[in-house]
């Protein structure tokens, strides 16, 4: 079975004067519908809300929110889709070294 990734925003903190978001809470789950590896996090942001791209709280959607966990992701001169691919391999990687071991072994007993 392939495996599957799911990137999810699972909380926000917020600034309730000017909405400006300082803290999100995310999570990216690796499955294969048996096994399953995940990876969160949270990021801590700086709203501006005089920044041309700024965008209201109301407005958020979860895609706008998780390419800020893409890019803060990134390592060296990686690029947001380079550094969103590298974390769902490695996490990838753990679910099919899963599924290996497992394969790998069998429990009961003989008799």
């Amino acid at each position: 079975m392939a495996i599957t990734t799911t990137w999810s925003v699972n909380d926000m903190t917020h600034k309730d004067s000017d909405g400006g978001v300082f803290l999100v809470y995310w999570l990216l789950v690796a499955t294969d519908g048996t096994y399953s590896a995940q990876e969160g996090g949270k990021l801590r942001c700086t709203a501006d809300p005089s920044a041309a791209d700024y965008i209201a709280y109301a407005d958020l959607k979860e895609s706008d929110v998780l390419g800020w966990v893409y890019d803060s992701l990134k390592e060296g001169d990686e690029t947001v889709a380079e550094a969103k691919k590298r974390i769902e391999d490695e996490r990838t990687a753990k679910v099919q070294g899963q599924i290996d071991r497992a394969a790998a072994n069998s429990s009961g007993v003989p008799w």
